[in-house]
This record gives C-alpha cells, structure tokens and sequence, in this order.
C-alpha cells in the first residue's frame, strides 16, 4: 500500500503578513506607553501570531494501516465508500451551498482541491468527509489501496 501523508501548511505570504501586522497593531495599541513597551508588544504580537499561523497549519491528512486519519479524526476505511475526487470549482460548491452541516469537514480556504468520500457506516450520522487536500488524486489513490488491503 502506498501511503499518503500531507500537511496542510498555511501559505508564505502568510508567515509574513499576518505576523507583521498583528505585531504592529499591537504595538501601536502599547505605542502610548512609551517606546520600549511598544517594542515588546511588537515583538510578542508578532510571535502570538507566527504561533496561531502554525497551528492553523498544522493539521495533517494521512491514510495509515486501515484507517483515514484527518486533524484529530480516526475514520476506519471500511467505513468509507467512494471517494472523489474535487477541483477547485467542484471544491467550492461543496464548501458552500452544496455543503451538509452533518459532514465531517477538514477544510483549509487557502487550498482550492479537495476530495469528498462518502461514509457507509449506518451507525454514523455523518453522511460524507470533506478534506482539503493539495493531491487530490493521490488521496483518492490511497483510499482505495488501503480499502482494498483492508478486506
């Protein structure tokens, strides 16, 4: 089996701005109170927001031994059915009008592909998982190679 193993890190231009500007703000919210706690409220708004940047982009999707493991679910494959495969278009109508409220949802807006694989256990209320993924193909892949090692 061929395993499948991806971080849906944040982008670059993340890393720079969003840690850049929280750090300003913050320390021109503290600029009134003199230089030096501006410096510091800078400093540490910058690295409250590089942290929060990674954690956000930290959530893995991988497909180990008979299981998808998606953020901090563990889902059996043999309670999976067919998965697909999404383009950026399909990806979309399926993160908004198309989307279920019940769906198991590992959903990153900065990347535009994504597979939907339906769930086939009658115990589960949750009627399909929709992941973010960069290789969509390559997921889809791994999920019937590993549904199949499974049986």
């Amino acid at each position: 089996m061929q395993p499948y193993d991806e971080r849906l890190t944040a982008p670059r231009s993340w890393w720079l701005t969003i840690p850049l500007l929280a750090g300003l703000t913050l320390g021109l919210v503290v600029l009134p109170l003199g230089p030096l706690p501006m410096l510091a409220a800078l400093v540490a708004g910058a690295a409250l927001a590089a942290a929060a940047v990674s954690a956000y982009g930290s959530v893995r999707v991988r497909v180990v031994a008979d299981s998808l493991v998606a953020g901090s679910a563990r889902i059996p494959l043999s309670a999976l059915g067919t998965a697909t495969a999404l383009d950026a278009e399909e990806a979309r109508a399926w993160r908004t009008h198309k989307a279920d409220p019940r769906a198991f949802m590992v959903l990153r807006a900065y990347v535009p592909t994504a597979v939907r694989i339906e769930v086939t256990d009658p115990q589960d209320p949750t009627p399909y998982v929709y992941l973010s993924t960069r290789r969509p193909q390559r997921l889809v892949s791994a999920l019937g190679e590993g549904a199949s090692a499974a049986r």
